[in-house]
Parts: C-alpha cells; sequence; structure tokens
C-alpha cells in the first residue's frame, strides 16, 4: 500500500484559515462518513423499513391459515310477521287450494359464534411462499440501496480530496508567485527588471484568486452533497482528509473474481416471484380449497301481546366441511395464466439483459483501470521532470539565463504534473470502487 501525500507549501492564509475553523470543523474519514451514512441516511432507513414491511406482509400470509373467530348479533322486530302459503288438503279441504297463514313472533334475537378455518387453500400457500420471496427482494434492495449509498459517498468523498488539494496547489503557487514579486519588483526598483515582468506576476496573481474562488465554490457545494448523502446537517462544518490512500496492486484489483451483481441477483429473485404466482394462479384452476366452519349460538323469540308475553331462547349449534371448486369463471383464471407466462418471458429477457449489461460494463472498467494505471506512472514521472524543470530554472533566472516568462513556464508546468497524478490516482480508485460494485465485492461493511 502506497501513502500519497501530495506535496503542499505552507501559506499564512491558509494557516488562518485553519485556525479560524479548526474548532468548528470535524475531519471525517471516508469509513466516518460511511458509518454516519448507515445511522442517518434516510434512503437506508426507508428500505430498512421496507424490509420489515415484507416480513410483515409473509407473516399475514401466514396468518390465513390460522382459526378465524366472528362474533355476530342482531335483533329483528317484524311489524308485519312473514306469510306462508299453506295448503288446504292437510286440513281436509280439496286439493290445490292454499290458504296464507303468518307464523312466526314479532321479536326475534340472533347471538352466534361462527370459526372458520382453511384445511387447504392453495391461494394462501402460494401467499407465504410468494411473500417469502418478496422478502428476499426487499433485503437485496435494501442491499442495493446501501452498495450505491457507499458508492455515491466514496465518489464525493474522493472529489472533496481532489477540490481541497487544488486549493493546496493554489495557495502554494499564490505563496511563491507573491514572494516572486516582491523579488522583481525589487530587482525592478535596482533598473535590473521590466515593468511588464511586474505585471506578469501581478496577472499570475489575479489568475490564481479567481480560480481559488471557482474551486471552494465547488468544494462547497460538493461537501453539502456529502452530508446530505450521510445524514447529518448541511449546517454542520467537516472536512475531509488530506492523504489520499492508494494501493497500487493493480493486477490483483483489476482480477477481481466476478460474481453476480445486486442487478443481476434482484432479476433472479423477480423472476422466481413471477414463477410463485403463475404457480399458483394454476393450482386454483385445477385444486379445489376445503375449509372447516362451525357456529354456535342462541335464538330468541318474544311475543309481547297479553295473555302470552314471552321471551324465550333456544341454543344453534352445527359444523361442517365446504368445498369451493370453480367449473367456469368466463376464462378469467386461463387469461391471468397467460400474463405471466409473458410476464416470466420478459423477466428471463430482462435477466439475460442485464447480465449482458453488466459484463460489458466490467470490460470497459478493466480497461480504464489500465489506462488509469499508466496515467498514474506517467504523472509520476513527469512530476519529478517538471520540478527538476522548475529548479533549474530558478537558478538559470539567478544566473540571468531565464525570465519571469519561463519562471511562471515551468511553475504551471509542475503545479499541471501534480494534479494530473492526482486526477488519475483518483480516477483508478472512482474505476476499481466501479469494478468491486460490477463484480458483486462492494461491501459497505468492508
Amino acid at each position: 500500500m502506497k501513502l500519497v501525500n501530495i506535496h503542499k507549501h505552507k501559506l499564512i492564509t491558509l494557516l488562518l484559515a485553519i485556525g479560524l475553523t479548526a474548532a468548528k470543523a470535524q475531519v471525517f474519514t471516508l469509513k466516518q462518513c460511511i458509518d454516519s451514512a448507515q445511522v442517518y441516511n434516510k434512503n437506508l432507513k426507508i428500505s430498512r423499513n421496507n424490509i420489515a414491511i415484507g416480513q410483515q406482509k409473509n407473516k399475514e400470509a401466514k396468518a390465513n391459515l390460522l382459526p378465524k373467530i366472528n362474533a355476530n348479533a342482531d335483533y329483528k322486530y317484524f311489524t308485519n310477521l312473514p306469510y306462508q302459503l299453506m295448503p288446504l288438503s292437510i286440513f281436509g279441504g280439496p286439493e290445490g287450494k292454499f290458504k296464507e297463514a303468518q307464523f312466526g313472533v314479532p321479536h326475534n334475537i340472533n347471538a352466534n359464534l361462527t370459526l372458520t378455518m382453511p384445511l387447504y387453500n392453495s391461494q394462501v400457500y402460494g401467499a407465504i411462499q410468494t411473500s417469502k420471496i418478496a422478502s428476499e427482494l426487499s433485503n437485496l434492495q435494501y442491499w442495493k440501496t446501501e452498495e450505491q449509498l457507499f458508492f455515491d459517498i466514496s465518489n464525493l468523498y474522493y472529489n472533496a480530496q481532489i477540490l481541497k488539494h487544488q486549493l493546496e496547489f493554489i495557495d502554494g503557487n499564490w505563496v511563491n508567485s507573491n514572494k516572486l514579486l516582491k523579488n522583481i519588483q525589487l530587482l525592478k526598483e535596482q533598473l535590473l527588471a521590466k515593468g511588464t515582468d511586474v505585471n506578469k506576476i501581478k496577472l499570475q496573481l489575479a489568475q490564481l484568486n479567481t480560480q481559488r474562488e471557482s474551486i471552494y465554490s465547488k468544494q462547497e457545494q460538493i461537501l453539502n452533497a456529502l452530508k446530505f448523502a450521510m445524514g447529518i446537517a448541511i449546517e454542520q462544518k467537516i472536512i475531509v482528509e488530506n492523504n489520499i490512500i492508494f494501493e497500487n496492486n493493480s493486477k490483483e484489483n483489476i482480477e477481481i473474481t466476478n460474481s453476480n451483481s445486486l442487478d443481476v441477483n434482484i432479476s433472479k429473485v423477480q423472476n422466481r416471484i413471477i414463477n410463485s404466482e403463475l404457480s399458483t394462479i394454476k393450482k386454483t384452476k385445477y385444486i379445489p380449497s376445503i375449509n372447516l366452519f362451525g357456529t354456535y349460538g342462541t335464538t330468541g323469540f318474544g311475543y309481547d301481546k297479553q295473555p302470552n308475553e314471552f321471551l324465550k331462547f333456544f341454543p344453534i349449534g352445527f359444523a361442517g366441511i365446504q368445498l369451493n371448486y370453480s367449473l367456469f369463471n368466463g376464462t378469467v383464471t386461463q387469461r391471468k395464466i397467460n400474463q405471466k407466462k409473458l410476464e416470466l418471458q420478459n423477466s428471463e429477457l430482462q435477466i439475460n439483459l442485464v447480465s449482458e449489461q453488466n459484463n460489458m460494463q466490467i470490460q470497459n472498467v478493466k480497461v480504464q483501470l489500465l489506462v488509469a494505471i499508466k496515467s498514474v506512472k506517467t504523472s509520476e514521472e513527469q512530476i519529478q521532470l517538471a520540478q527538476l524543470i522548475y529548479d533549474q530554472t530558478l537558478l538559470q533566472n539567478q544566473e540571468g539565463t531565464a525570465n519571469i516568462t519561463d519562471i511562471i513556464l515551468a511553475d504551471n508546468s509542475l503545479r499541471e504534473a501534480q494534479q494530473t497524478n492526482l486526477n488519475s490516482i483518483i480516477e483508478y480508485m472512482k474505476a476499481y470502487l466501479e469494478l468491486k460494485k460490477l463484480t458483486g465485492n462492494l461491501s459497505i461493511k468492508n
């Protein structure tokens, strides 16, 4: 492991800025940012709630196998008792003749306990199986949210580090340019330098100030996005680490073991859900449902006319088994089966599509890694060469063989080489992070 510590210049203004903010700002490592997100990020909280919802749905489906007990009570007062037609033949009258008669009493009271329990119901068992698979899907979606959060926070953190080092490069160059300006002004007073030389240094200082304001604004935006991803208050002051940890074990990184990405696993679980739903529909078409039921209660009859007022209650109870089988429902079930078969075809195509896309992205990222590795090595050599040129140019200026323009060009070349090296390292780390994500090796816990 190589600890890359980009060389920086000490400057008074930066020290003052750090002194003013050190008491308020807190340094966060990448791991601390991720740990904070684990606790405070709202998307993760929503995903955890979705897992709990899936577990409750599975328990709800299983609860349908338990017996259900209902209490029923009703009271009826008949202002007109129901009529029945009585054949006169039972009283010795002619055949085919009837006489209306009212039966019953005006007051009717019923109170019952009813029990129902499925002995076999394919829909219930299918719902249990489907909800169990759906719980697996909720877990995978949580891991995907967690993985994406890790990925986003890492990228934001790397970007914040780049901008922080850019500011330090600018501040270092600003200090050097100020020193150079004072020297050139002194030489001008001694008639050993031109006024244009002084103006060139002033122009460079103005450009550095403009660049610093622009980069500082970008840094604030990146830090605000990082704090949002972490789930902490935007008002909280944070700073990122200076040191960038660079793992230069390139061959091992590129040859990461390829396993299914979360996108592929999610597509496969969705396919299993559709298969479960299709199986349930087919069972409801061919297999009857059987339920146990029973009722126990009382029935009351009352009469409120003298001289025969009364209110009497009589027990009632029965139990039985009910079988339901659909002989014909207008081909609705067959249409549902056809729909699920088409959904299943789409799901299988989606799995193949995601797998092929994932393989293509892995190959592209490996190419990016190789390019980034070469760029890191090349930029390190460029820094050494640019530093050598800068030192030689300063020496030549002291000897009178190099002018201010040469020094400015050499300084800019050194700064560009430093920034190129930093960008190459960050691009490598981002590509490596992307490769781990695509190969299913990215975990927020690592």
